[in-house]
């Protein structure tokens, strides 16, 4: 029994402890663009409720993305920074609010190969949305933070929209 606790002891002496000079925080801008209409949707509904037609939030709808993020608003005038890959779903039964769940995958600057995983609510018409960061992969290791959505533009015949995401992340510096 004390030789377990000497190894406990041991163990956690051993450990190294995270410290705040030992994490940074990143702070992000990219734009996402959802594309549902056209030859070549970004974005596809993949299930829907047996009411989801008749709701009017579109109460059930699930959609999979894999929008483009760019540095700028413009689509094709901006560089591509990465993708958002994952789904969201039409959660509020009387107001549109989306489930996101999605990766910002990076694929261009110094945080290519690097992501963000994003979950929260998105009321898609309030000015502001938060939602959460909630880990992320390679530069992004161990992080947390929050994401800011604002809409840019949204084509309500459509339903393809121009968001520009805020991310604040913090995470572990690398050496």
């Amino acid at each position: 029994m004390a030789s377990a606790a000497l190894l406990v002891l041991l163990a956690l002496a051993t450990m190294q402890p995270q410290t705040t000079s030992s994490q940074k925080e990143t702070h992000l801008k990219v734009y996402w663009h959802d594309v549902g209409s056209g030859p070549d949707p970004t974005s596809v509904p993949v299930a829907r409720a047996a009411t989801t037609n008749t709701s009017k939030a579109a109460f059930g709808l699930v959609i999979v993305i894999d929008d483009p993020l760019t540095d700028g608003p413009g689509l094709n005038s901006s560089r591509l920074m990465g993708r958002a890959q994952g789904t969201y779903i039409a959660a509020g039964k009387d107001q549109l609010a989306l489930l996101m769940l999605m990766n910002f995958v990076f694929t261009a600057g110094k945080y290519n190969g690097s992501s963000v995983a994003i979950m929260g609510r998105n009321a898609v018409f309030t000015e502001v949305r938060e939602m959460a960061v909630v880990g992320g992969t390679g530069v992004f290791r161990w992080a947390r933070g929050y994401a800011q959505a604002r809409t840019h533009t949204l084509d309500l015949k459509t339903g393809d929209a121009t968001v520009e995401y805020n991310v604040f992340v913090m995470h572990l510096s690398r050496p």
